[in-house]
This record gives C-alpha cells, structure tokens and sequence, in this order.
C-alpha cells in the first residue's frame, strides 16, 4: 500500500501518526467529493442493499454478524478476488 484516502471526521484527527507509523501518505477527502472515496462509496452501497435507508440499527445481533461476514468475505476486485477477511489473514500472520 503506498497511499491511504480517507473522508474527514474525527476518527482521523490523528492522521500524522498513521503516516508516520505506516510510512505511507494519507489524503483527507473533500466534503462532498465521493469520486475520492470509491471504496467507501462501494462499501455504502453493499450495506444499502441489505439495510435500506431508514432501516433501525437496532437489529438482532446475529443478522449483523450475518451482514459482517457476507461482506467481509465477498471477493473483490479490488483484492485480486480475494475477500477483504483473506487480505487480512495474510496480513495478520506476516506481522506476528
């Protein structure tokens, strides 16, 4: 991974640190620009269609887990047909 694009919230108030850690760049998004975020723009879409706009969050534990694991173990594109959970794996057994 040579760069990371992320939507501007708090939870990447400390986006320095990420850089510095990861030794990549990371790009805020501008408000409203979702050809920056397409990723997450496709992650949107994925939940909408099994959790429609206005749909309660308050759901059963287990149809989410349901939901979680349908998407994270879709094979994408993006990861060469591997899910985002193969990815992850791969990863987590490298860093050990």
């Amino acid at each position: 991974m040579r760069a990371l694009t992320w939507d501007q919230g708090r939870e990447t108030a400390r986006w320095a640190g990420t850089e510095t850690a990861l030794d990549i760049e990371v790009f805020l998004c501008e408000s409203r620009s979702f050809w920056q975020r397409p990723t997450n723009e496709q992650t949107n879409a994925l939940l909408r269609r099994r959790l429609p706009k206005g749909t309660p969050l308050d759901l059963n534990p287990l149809k989410l887990s349901i939901i979680e694991d349908n998407l994270n173990w879709m094979p994408r594109r993006l990861h060469d047909w591997q899910s985002a959970a193969d990815i992850y794996a791969q990863l987590s057994r490298n860093h050990q």
